[in-house]
């Protein structure tokens, strides 16, 4: 059995830990691994993290597609393993990823740390509102929690209003779910006549995208379940790996004892200090039987340099995760990211759902942003309040009109609000928010 990741290890400390388990992770896989015995054929010191090459998503689906089903990034052969899950594949194939018993266990132990730093215990009864499909989502929490001795409430095929009822049936006192879903679920409650804000629910845990860590969609979700809100972090490829303190709303802490961080400009690949944003690189400890090794994420974090009030020394990303690299928009000579739009829209109590779409059939792009108001709420005034903040704060024009209400389509899990247009037709963007 795996000891629990420690989450208060002081930085002198926490260096000397890393360099053993990467000695450690590097003595275990190579030359066994073949992905990275060939990425790695000519380099003489491995140890060296820096002189690594970066790995990332685009070579592990080409590996994959190469040697299918798994590709050669496994150490071990496949009857060594026994949890398969996969990535959503909303922008693409879908990255599979195996777990051995012994990695499994560990991405259990991450989250009986993150629990603990929560303060989410034996006494909570949790609902776990995913699919349970064969993304990783929740399913490591759910295991973790169990493992813990909590009652777990896997809400898997319901519905939403029958999700709702079994919470307060079972009296939830702590729901996990995406941000986009916690908001659904809010306005589905206020259909239905459901107090909410004065239910068994405590806290809420949150991720699959970006808006836990954005103050105008934490203060909604907070606002309708009466509740706090934590956001959490993790990847299918990378297992769970950051949660909010409770000390320092609006950012997350990464364990650090399995994994090493760095943030690099995405554009020249360099090192980006504290409080400049960047994009998030991360070495995995956990998972030796399909590790990864300076892994490029296409996360934007900004790590913040101030100490944080809960103690901890464990690396902390203000804002938490703010968008993804490729998601940038550019309109007019203005580059922004989606989240920043979001900001913005989710401080209109008035807005029920809103879609974004980016037309680059014209000479010039053109940002078209629709807007549904909750019933009996006039539309066409909110939109043209929405359209002076955009250009007040964002300093472009969009055009932004107001549909009817119910008129926008829901998300249960991860959300798709953004479509691009070009000379090839509508396409689903990869951000979802």
């Amino acid at each position: 059995m795996f000891a629990v990741p420690r989450d208060d290890i002081g930085r002198a400390e926490l260096a000397d830990w890393q360099a053993k388990r990467l000695s450690d992770l590097l003595r275990e896989i190579l030359p066994a691994n073949r992905f990275y015995a060939r990425k790695y054929q000519d380099i003489a010191d491995v140890l060296d993290l820096a002189r690594l090459p970066f790995t990332t998503k685009a070579e592990l689906l080409e590996d994959q597609a190469q040697h299918p089903p798994y590709g050669t990034i496994l150490t071990y052969p496949v009857e060594r393993y026994s949890r398969l899950h996969q990535t959503s594949g909303t922008a693409g194939r879908p990255l599979r990823w195996l777990d051995t018993p012994q990695s499994w266990a560990r991405l259990l132990a991450c989250w009986e740390t993150m629990f603990r730093m929560i303060g989410v215990g034996p006494a909570d009864r949790l609902g776990f509102l995913f699919s349970f499909g064969p993304f990783l989502g929740f399913w490591t929490a759910f295991e973790a929690a169990a493992r813990l001795g909590c009652l777990c409430l896997p809400g898997g095929g319901l519905s939403s209003s029958a999700r709702l009822r079994f919470l307060l049936d079972n009296e939830a006192t702590v729901v996990l779910c995406t941000p986009t879903y916690a908001l659904h679920l809010a306005e589905v409650a206020r259909k239905e006549g459901i107090d909410l804000a004065h239910s068994s629910v405590q806290k809420l845990i949150v991720a699959g995208e970006p808006g836990g860590s954005i103050p105008a969609t934490r203060a909604r979700i907070e606002n309708a379940w009466g509740a706090r809100l934590f956001d959490h972090t993790g990847m299918t490829e990378t297992g769970p790996l950051g949660i909010e303190c409770c000390a320092h709303p609006g950012g997350l802490h990464l364990l650090e004892t399995e994994c090493i961080v760095e943030v690099i400009d995405p554009h020249t690949l360099r090192p980006v200090p504290p409080g400049m944003e960047g994009e998030l690189v991360l070495t995995t400890f956990n998972r030796p039987g399909s590790p990864l090794l300076r892994y490029r994420t296409g996360d934007l974090v900004c790590v913040d340099p101030r100490p944080c009030p809960c103690g901890r020394e464990l690396v902390r990303l203000d804002g938490g995760i703010r968008g993804r690299v490729d998601d940038m928009i550019v309109i007019r000579g203005n580059n922004l990211y989606p989240s920043a739009l979001q900001a913005i829209l989710h401080r209109f109590p008035e807005v029920a759902e809103y879609r974004m779409e980016v037309d680059h059939t014209a000479a010039l792009p053109v940002l078209r942003i629709e807007v549904e108001p909750h019933p009996g709420i006039a539309g066409d005034a909110v939109a043209e309040r929405i359209d002076h903040a955009i250009r007040t704060e964002l300093l472009f024009r969009a055009e932004v009109r107001a549909v009817s209400p119910g008129s926008l389509p829901r998300f249960e899990m991860k959300a798709r609000r953004l479509l691009r247009k070009n000379a090839h037709g509508t396409a689903s963007d990869s951000w979802k928010l």
